[in-house]
């Protein structure tokens, strides 16, 4: 599936000047999330003119314009905008030509101004759409900023998600999205989830109702979005099955193609699952600075039995 964003939204993030007003942007969607500078095609040469791009004119394509004659410049922007271009940006607060604005009015070309250096804009347009264009997945589940870690949890309706994230944001965590998240794969590493805009900052606790994160705790107790760290699954306890008690193999959850650590937790009576969700985000993130409790205490029963060993040798 591909997505689109509104070129008015483009506008409106990167507070672009629309030089070209009389222009209906609502109408312009933008599908691909790279940007191009177009100055082999001021040049004439239009062979795999990335057309659907954002086109960004900066001051190397400014200063060659410069040096050509205005009918050579015409005609070339001319040619440029017969590809259907979604829109052009002259950065650095550069001098627009009368005549490019009336040539884009007329071809519905918007003609865009900003201020900000060719390369701060495009690497600010390329991350923001990047994010925007991702490809994106619905799940069920409730997703919590725990100490910087986003804890994605879940499993089946009415085992005590939301209860947990309660919990959570009680004790100074931030909720992201309750009961839907919309995953977007913005890298091959990178995983970010929201909640619709619907449903943010309410969380549905059964035999209360709905209530709102954001009044009720106040505004540091919610955010937008955050990166999915780590996949807390809640599973009902069961005799039969054998648990990890040690961790030393990690397991993954695969979305869109990005594998994420998953931990089974088993649910039962008694059992604190704040306390829990914040040691594991605390424990990920050691891990992530190369200390792994496991392995330690491994290495340290291992060498124990080789002294031991080595003692009954001697002996």
């Amino acid at each position: 599936m591909m997505y689109t964003v509104a070129l008015s939204d483009l506008i409106d993030k990167m507070g672009l000047e629309n030089c070209t007003p009389d222009i209906d942007i609502n109408l312009i969607k933008i599908s691909l999330p790279d940007v191009n500078r177009p100055a082999l095609q001021l040049a004439g040469f239009f062979n795999h003119f990335d057309c659907e791009r954002v086109q960004v004119i900066g001051h190397v394509e400014s200063a060659y314009m410069r040096q050509q004659k205005k009918e050579h410049n015409i005609d070339m922007m001319n040619k440029l905008m017969e590809y259907r271009v979604p829109c052009i940006v002259f950065s650095s607060n550069l001098e627009i030509d009368e005549e490019y604005i009336k040539m884009g009015s007329k071809k519905g070309i918007p003609i865009l101004k900003t201020s900000k250096s060719t390369s701060s804009f495009m690497a600010e347009v390329i991350r923001w759409l990047k994010v925007e264009l991702a490809p994106r997945i619905t799940i069920h589940g409730v997703l919590v900023d725990v100490y910087g870690e986003g804890i994605l949890i879940t499993g089946e309706s009415g085992i005590g998600k939301s209860e947990a994230a309660l919990e959570l944001i009680k004790r100074g965590h931030r909720l992201i999205a309750d009961d839907v998240v919309e995953i977007k794969k913005v890298s091959q590493d990178t995983l970010i989830g929201t909640s619709p805009d619907i449903t943010r900052h309410f969380i549905e606790l059964r035999g209360i109702g709905i209530i709102d994160v954001k009044t009720l705790f106040g505004i540091e107790s919610v955010k937008i979005t955050g990166s999915i760290d780590l996949v807390i699954k809640l599973e009902e306890w069961s005799r039969d099955k054998q648990y990890d008690r040690l961790g030393l193999e990690e397991n993954y959850i695969e979305y869109l193609g990005n594998k994420v650590i998953c931990h089974s937790i088993p649910i039962r009576p008694g059992r604190n699952l704040a306390i829990i969700c914040e040691a594991a985000a605390v424990n990920h993130r050691q891990k992530k600075m190369g200390y792994n409790a496991a392995k330690e205490l491994y290495k340290r029963v291992t060498d124990n039995l080789k002294n031991k060993e080595l003692e009954r040798e001697e002996k």
